[in-house]
Parts: C-alpha cells; sequence; structure tokens
C-alpha cells in the first residue's frame, strides 16, 4: 500500500469515526451537562489509549524538546476544538455543522502560505474567495439565518487548522500515541474541572452506553487524525476529508431528521469544490499559476 492510499484511507475512517462520535455526542447532549460528556467520554477514550499505548510500546518522552511544545500547544488547539465544535453541534444541525468545516483544506493551504512561506497563485486565491463565500450561504451573517452559534463553528475551523499545521511540524521521533494520549488527558483534565463547576447529573443507562461507544470512536478518530497528517501528501489526502460531510448528511438525516435547505447544500458544494480545486492546484507541477 503506498503512502497516499494508506493516508486516504486514514482520512476517511477519521471522518467516519468522528462523524460517528459527534452524532452520539449530539444524542447525549440533550440528556446531561456538556463539560460532564466531554469529561465521561475522556475518562473512557485515555484509559483506551494509555492501554493500547502500553501495548504498542509507545509511551516515552524520548524525544526532543521542541516536540514536548508543539504536542502541548497541539493539545491547547485541540481543547478549543473540543469546546467550539460541541457547543456548535448541541444547537446547530450535524450537517450545517460538518459543512463549515468542509474550508478545512482550504484554511490549512492559506495558512501554510501565511506561516511557512508556501506560495499561493492568483487561481487558489480566487478557489479559496469562493470557498469562503460558500461558507458564507452556511452560515448566514444576515438577520434571518445568522446564529452566534455559527460563529462557533467558525472558531472551531480556525482551531483545528492551528492543530494541523502545528501537527505537521512534529517529528517523526514523537510517537503518534503520545501525541494522541497528551490530547485526551489534556481536554478531560479542563473538562473535569469545569464540569465541577457546570453541576452534574444521573447518568441513565442508555446514556452511559451511547457516552462509552462516544469515546471508542473518538479514540478512533484522536489516533487517525494524528496518523493522517503524518503519512502520505496533503495535496492527495486532503480532499478526502470531504467523506466526512457525506456521513454527516446521512445520520443527520436518519437520526435526527435533518436534511439542509439548498442554501446550504449550494454553500457546501462551493466550499468542496473550491477545496478540491486548490488542491488539484496545490498537486501541480507548474512552476506558475
Amino acid at each position: 500500500m503506498t503512502p497516499n492510499l494508506k493516508g486516504a484511507l486514514l482520512m476517511m475512517g477519521s471522518m467516519a469515526a468522528y462523524t460517528v462520535n459527534d452524532t452520539l455526542v449530539k444524542i447525549v447532549g440533550q440528556q446531561m451537562p456538556l463539560f460532564q460528556l466531554i469529561a465521561l467520554r475522556g475518562v473512557l477514550a485515555s484509559f483506551l489509549i494509555y492501554l493500547l499505548a502500553r501495548h504498542l510500546g509507545a509511551l516515552h518522552l524520548k524525544f526532543p524538546r521542541h516536540d514536548k511544545w508543539l504536542i502541548a500547544l497541539r493539545s491547547l488547539c485541540e481543547l478549543a476544538v473540543t469546546f467550539f465544535f460541541l457547543t456548535a453541534l448541541m444547537h446547530m444541525p450535524l450537517a450545517n455543522v460538518t459543512a463549515v468545516l468542509q474550508a478545512l483544506p482550504l484554511t490549512v493551504t492559506l495558512g501554510a502560505a501565511v506561516f511557512f512561506s508556501e506560495a499561493i497563485g492568483w487561481r487558489r486565491m480566487v478557489a479559496i474567495a469562493l470557498g469562503f463565500a460558500g461558507m458564507l450561504l452556511i452560515v448566514r451573517p444576515g438577520p434571518d439565518g445568522f446564529s452566534i452559534y455559527s460563529l462557533y463553528a467558525l472558531a472551531s475551523v480556525v482551531s483545528i487548522t492551528a492543530r494541523d499545521l502545528i501537527t505537521r511540524r512534529i517529528s517523526v521521533r514523537a510517537p503518534s500515541m503520545v501525541v494522541t494520549l497528551a490530547t485526551s488527558l489534556s481536554i478531560t483534565v479542563v473538562a473535569l474541572i469545569v464540569s465541577v463547576f457546570e453541576g452534574w447529573s444521573p447518568v441513565s443507562t442508555q446514556a452511559g452506553i451511547l457516552v462509552a461507544c462516544a469515546a471508542f470512536f473518538i479514540l478512533i478518530g484522536y489516533m487517525l487524525s494524528v496518523v493522517v497528517m503524518r503519512d502520505g501528501e496533503i495535496g492527495f489526502i486532503a480532499p478526502f476529508r470531504y467523506s466526512g460531510l457525506i456521513w454527516a448528511l446521512v445520520l443527520g438525516w436518519i437520526v435526527f431528521g435533518d436534511w439542509p435547505d439548498s442554501i446550504t447544500m449550494l454553500g457546501a458544494a462551493l466550499v468542496v469544490g473550491s477545496g478540491m480545486f486548490t488542491l488539484f492546484r496545490a498537486r501541480s507541477r507548474q512552476p506558475a499559476e
């Protein structure tokens, strides 16, 4: 299996795992406070990650101090992602929130240009502009369609972009399982602290089972999101992130009875189309654009 094919499969697996987790969290979020949910899910996920990492012999800190700082910074970004995305998810349809996230290939491309000095030609700049126009159709910043939770969804895009760019800077000497465990533990600790002030509610058997399932899927999502950014070409792998929108449309319709309206679907099509063009240009071997 080539690195690109492996990366594509990992990306699709990551999107499926995250979307199933999002669906479970949205269901359970109607029965208990958000930070209680995150804390319970985090305890289970961290325990599973620890067992797996220990089994694989990947629990060691014998890598550069620079990587340790990057892992800490990445964990902070993941914490921001968790808060912003799940808050938006509790108040917006699953497919709408996921559609906003489809701007990630565009934001990562733009971020790489700003922070890593990667060249972007005018065609890709136009594509990025169209992609953000599509995102505005989804979040609708007018008086009839705007919701404060749309800003939370946009904030999660910024946080994920920062997380992915930081991940690319972590050397291969830092085990992916250590990065995954650090991410999960940091989110769990913060959620436990905040949940004390937010208050806890009784956990039913059904809710407990759903939280355990969410912990399993977020474990898979965490691991794959680390590995996928360290294997293969981003230009080849990134388009497979769009598979998450398909999962969100199907699960949102089956589980919640939600189906995006035509304006949202048009915005999603603009975002996806612009992202595909941007990634195609990124793979082009032409010296000028």
